[in-house]
């Protein structure tokens, strides 16, 4: 299973992903200011009279209209949430994105140091097998 998380690790071009994450920080940030100084709901215009045939009609219109302004408030709403939301995750993304960078680098280096112990334990064990078996 870690074999596959290893593979998995070394196709990443984690080069690219680093050098992206900023710019998805930056969209995000662009989304949620521009979505977080928009009016909850626009005023509307008054388009001018229609003719209409019944007070029942307008009524009804009224009651329509009414309806389209909390949904459209509700929206707007659901829309702020979701920017604020991208925003965090992308910001947190960075984040990980460089610890696990920082981890990637870490690793390296102690892969190394453990190959130069390997060979110099295996050294020391050729030396000494050679000075006591002369």
């Amino acid at each position: 299973m870690a074999i596959g998380w290893l593979a998995a690790l070394k196709t990443i071009p984690w080069a690219d992903v680093i050098s992206t994450a900023p710019m998805v920080v930056d969209g995000a940030k662009k989304l949620w200011s521009s979505v977080g100084k928009k009016p909850v709901a626009p005023e509307l215009a008054n388009a001018g009279s229609h003719p209409v045939s019944s007070p029942e009609a307008i009524a009804v219109l009224q009651a329509r209209i009414a309806a389209l302004e909390v949904e459209a408030a509700d929206l707007h709403g659901q829309m702020v949430a979701s920017s604020a939301l991208i925003k965090a995750l992308a910001e947190q993304n960075t984040q990980l994105i460089s610890r696990i960078e920082t981890s990637r680098v870490r690793l390296l280096w102690l892969a190394v140091a453990t190959a130069v112990t390997a060979v110099i334990a295996v050294g020391t064990v050729v030396l000494t097998v050679m000075r006591y078996s002369a």
